[in-house]
């Protein structure tokens, strides 16, 4: 079971290193760039398309690897 765990894990992590590479890059500029961005945090606009499905697995794939992290802790443990 812990073996299976881990390969999970692992190709969980393989899956969420390809979908943040494949998300689209914002455009900056030089001053957004310098002030951290903080001029975009109440301009946001939603994503839409594939960006937004994008986002949708990485988070998805992200919720996946901790509760896969949580459940090898938890076997270990006992």
């Amino acid at each position: 079971m812990q073996s299976l765990l881990t390969t999970l894990l692992v190709i969980d992590s393989i899956l969420i290193v390809i979908a943040t590479l494949m998300q689209p890059s914002k455009q900056q500029d030089a001053l957004s760039a310098l002030s951290g961005g903080a001029t975009d945090l109440f301009g946001k606009t939603k994503s839409r398309g594939f960006e937004a499905f994008m986002e949708k697995v990485t988070v998805v794939l992200g919720v996946i690897f901790f509760a896969l992290a949580i459940a090898l802790v938890y076997l270990e443990a006992h």
